[in-house]
C-alpha cells in the first residue's frame, strides 16, 4: 500500500460527511458559503460607495489658515495641560 492521492482523500471526506452529517448537511454548507460570499461582495460594493461619497465631500471642505479650527501647537499644549 502506498500513499493516497488527493482524490482518495476527497472521496473519503465526502463519504464521511454524508454518513455522519446526513445528506442535507452538504447543500446547507454550500448555501451558507454562497451567502457568505455574496455578503462579502455586497460589503465591498458598499465600502467603495462610501469611499466615493467621502472623496466628493472632502473637495468641498477646505479650511483657511486663518480659520479658528486651525490651532497652533502652543494652543494645543495649553489645552492639553490645563
Amino acid at each position: 500500500m502506498g500513499t493516497f492521492s488527493i482524490w482518495h482523500w476527497l472521496i473519503v471526506l465526502v463519504v464521511v460527511l454524508v454518513l455522519f452529517g446526513g445528506g442535507g448537511k452538504i447543500p446547507k454548507l454550500m448555501r451558507d458559503m454562497g451567502q457568505g460570499i455574496n455578503a462579502f461582495k455586497k460589503g465591498l460594493k458598499e465600502d467603495q460607495k462610501n469611499k466615493d461619497k467621502a472623496a466628493e465631500g472632502d473637495d468641498s471642505k477646505v479650511l483657511d489658515q486663518d480659520s479658528p479650527a486651525m490651532a497652533s501647537s502652543e494652543e494645543k499644549d495649553k489645552a492639553a495641560n490645563g
